[in-house]
């Protein structure tokens, strides 16, 4: 039997490959496998539906809170249906036989392809072959199409295939199993299914619109009717093409323009070549790889799953001024109930930023349009400025649920709402490295320095002066580390939040230059340079315990704390710890859940020399339960730092494998979009030694020594580079027509390149050959 999409999974560099049907693996696999173009994200479900699928059809930024604690990500009916029954007896991997099975997401084409042989009681085989995409070129449209052949008689097969309602949010603790839509209308009109749902607190209307036609024999009819009779002929195959169009808009009870305005739409597309609209689609995700695709040369295997990794920030980045941002789960998935964490700005954002900055700059709109909710926040808590939701969805309003499960299964409460702060000085980081890397001064102009300012002010109100010490601190917080909570002077917090008070103070008087801006802004925000120059002094008394050997302690009464070595470890090198503890019995003790003094060294690493990077990584590194997916990269990233490239790599590919093979075993909720970007942080950053050092760009390779090259681009205020690294040579190319010469630092010493044409930079002493971390 011919295999009509051979052509399009040959390269298997950009293949992921499930080679046969193991019914416990499925939800993972839907979660591995799913599609997306931003604006729209589906889990790799299989067509047919067979019992225990989870299907998740999702769009960025649209959620609901009806019968729920808090806002979630609404899952919305699922177009992907597509159900066969052969005289009595459902195609699907369940009811039938699996005679093979191969699926394969094509990464680098974004295609998602499937051949299955079934077999049903009578032993008749019918194989199953599949192709399926989220158009790239038009965002609110699918494309599924379906080649069955009966190849043992003919037979005849019942097709239902409608846009399915009886979809759900997945359950949580009490909460049971959530619908957040109703049916507001539905019919069949111009050959073709039509459904526009409102979500329950009447925020959207979600308009569906949905066609296939079938060719026989060469002849395409457009079906009537979404659930009709098909008379099949032994080995005669049929090819149905099913096309589906998913916009929402703002709640309206009168839509009839949206009616007609969605016609139209969809009328355009759905008469178009199958063919014509996957070339579309396959030339802009080519266009996308070409600006994203890292190369590593040298190692087997690295390179599919790290393409895993990009492929799935990929599918997520949306340009939609700020309406939606990146949840924690991406659009795979219902994990974290589809919110937005500081996963966003310090993970992910960075991808971004150096790949795709106006992605960037709307993860960064989706902040400041929330701004006036953060204010609202920090003053319901009687604070000044603005203050970041810790779990933020639709509005900017916290919506960290009051209950979770803890590590051991218990129900405990959930305190990071109320104390981990940090965030807020997160986003205003990232706003700046956004300035830092675009030079954008308009967006500043507009949104930038006010949140500098407001997220300085809430820092303001936050610390407490001790007058015994002559410090200001910070009070009942949590860190990073969320073992410990309600703690005094995290380090990590104190000092992102110094961090955020003296950018602020310095953009202040720098803005002085500026007279109309700075007397908008000073009248638009109430703002007195005394309040200017507080920021200044606090950030000066800041609190941060630091001995003499450049030992930060991670809290006040850290070091006192239970001292627990690490006896046992899994087969990734991750310590094993007692089924039976909770977060309870770790805050006794000095483990910590992911980094936080590391994390601190990693961020605002120009701060602190290596004499303090080491002696941090060395006391705090074996402490780590990384019982968090963020924290395998930065504990990379910071033996990358330390020079420890042994726990570098091994942690590393922790990081690169914790979605494609399930590390932590949560992996059907969504992929982690922490350890994607942090996975390619690792990369650029660890390995690759790029660096920002006083607004400059740095490059000093680090790569481990099975590693021939590094190839990869990355943009820098207005200027695309491509790179081309080995641990000894750096070859540099400005491929963008501005003429400017570039300044940048290569190996620790400052130079300058011109646009267009490769420079090449060698290390002055080669690093040797030895493989230290075999």
């Amino acid at each position: 039997m011919k295999d009509f999409y051979a052509d399009y999974i040959q390269d298997e560099r950009w293949l992921i490959k499930e080679t046969e049907w193991a019914k416990e693996l499925q939800n993972k696999r839907e979660s591995q496998f799913a599609l997306g173009n931003g604006y729209l994200g589906a889990r790799g479900i299989l067509a047919d539906m067979p019992v225990g699928a989870i299907p998740g059809l999702y769009i960025a930024g649209l959620y609901d809170k009806m019968g729920s604690q808090v806002d979630e990500l609404v899952n919305l009916p699922n177009p992907i249906n597509f159900k066969f029954t052969i005289e009595g007896h459902k195609l699907d991997a369940i009811a039938m036989d699996v005679a093979s099975h191969n699926r394969t997401l094509n990464m680098k084409k974004a295609i998602l392809v499937q051949r299955t042989l079934y077999r049903d009681r009578k032993k008749r085989q019918f194989d199953y072959q599949s192709l399926r995409f989220m158009s790239m070129k038009d965002k609110n449209i699918g494309v599924m199409q379906i080649i069955l052949t009966s190849l043992d008689e003919d037979c005849s097969a019942d097709i239902n295939t409608g846009i399915d309602t009886s979809v759900s949010n997945i359950p949580r603790l009490s909460e049971g199993y959530k619908k957040h839509f109703r049916v507001r209308e539905l019919g069949q009109e111009d050959n073709a299914g039509y459904l526009a749902i409102e979500t329950l607190q009447k925020k959207h209307i979600v308009v569906f619109r949905s066609g296939f036609y079938y060719e026989v024999e060469g002849k395409k009819v457009f079906a009537k009717d979404n659930v009709f009779k098909i008379h099949l002929k032994k080995n005669h195959p049929i090819i149905f093409t099913k096309l589906f169009f998913i916009k929402h808009f703002p709640y309206k009870q009168d839509i009839a323009n949206i009616k007609t305005q969605t016609r139209k739409a969809f009328r355009k597309v759905f008469h178009e070549d199958f063919t014509r609209l996957l070339a579309e689609h396959m030339r802009l995700w080519e266009r996308a790889w070409k600006r994203a695709d890292v190369l590593v040369k040298g190692t087997a295997n690295i390179q599919q799953n790290l393409r895993f990794n990009i492929y799935h920030m990929l599918i997520c980045g949306w340009r939609d001024n700020g309406f939606s941002s990146i949840a924690a789960r991406t659009l795979s998935g219902e994990g974290y109930r589809g919110h937005v964490f500081w996963d966003a700005e310090i993970f992910v954002f960075p991808f971004f930023l150096f790949n795709f900055p106006d992605i960037a700059k709307n993860m960064l709109m989706y902040r400041y349009r929330r701004l006036n909710k953060s204010r609202a926040l920090a003053q319901e808590e009687g604070f000044k400025g603005a203050k970041f939701a810790w779990e933020s969805a639709r509005n900017g309003e916290e919506e960290t649920p009051e209950w979770s499960t803890d590590i051991n299964g218990k129900i405990i409460p959930i305190h990071t709402q109320q104390m981990e702060h940090h965030i807020t000085a997160d986003v205003a980081y990232a706003f700046y490295k956004y300035f830092v890397v675009t030079k954008d001064e308009k967006f500043m102009e507009d949104y930038g320095y006010e949140v500098l300012f407001e997220t300085a002010r809430f820092w303001a109100s936050r610390v407490k002066f001790n007058k015994k010490r002559a410090k200001y601190e910070i009070p009942n917080i949590i860190g990073p580390d969320e073992f410990h909570i309600n703690v005094k002077n995290n380090a990590y917090t104190n000092m992102i939040a110094r961090w955020n008070l003296i950018t602020a103070y310095n953009l202040f008087n720098k803005l002085k230059k500026n007279t109309h801006l700075f007397k908008h802004l000073k009248e638009k925000l109430a703002l007195e340079n005394k309040e200017a120059i507080d920021w200044k002094r606090i950030s000066q008394r800041l609190k941060l315990r630091i001995a003499k050997s450049g030992l930060i302690e991670q809290f006040d009464g850290y070091f006192k704390l239970k001292k627990v070595i690490f006896d046992k470890f899994d087969e990734n090198g991750l310590p094993i710890i007692p089924k039976d503890w909770g977060s309870e019995d770790f805050s006794k003790t000095q483990l910590i859940k992911q980094p936080d003094v590391l994390m601190l060294l990693y961020l605002l690493g120009e701060d602190f020399n290596d004499k303090t990077k080491i002696a941090n990584y060395k006391f705090y590194i074996n402490k780590v339960t990384h019982n968090s997916s963020l924290s395998p990269s930065v504990s990379a990233l910071n033996a990358c730092e330390a020079y420890d490239l042994p726990k570098a790599y091994s942690l590393f590919n922790v990081a690169l494998h914790i979605d494609i093979s399930n590390i932590f075993g949560n992996s059907h909720e969504g992929v982690h979009a922490a350890s994607l970007g942090g996975t390619w942080q690792t990369v650029i950053f660890g390995f690759g030694g790029v660096k920002i050092m006083k607004d400059k760009l740095s490059i000093t390779p680090r790569m481990p020594l099975s590693w021939h090259t590094l190839e990869f681009c990355l943009f820098w205020q207005g200027n695309i580079l491509n790179l081309k690294l080995t641990n000894d040579c750096v070859k540099i190319k400005n491929v963008s027509q501005k003429k400017k010469i570039l300044e940048i630092y290569i190996f620790g010493r400052k130079t300058t390149i011109s646009p267009g044409k490769w420079f090449s930079f060698i290390r002055r002493t080669p690093i040797g050959k030895k493989q230290y971390y075999y």
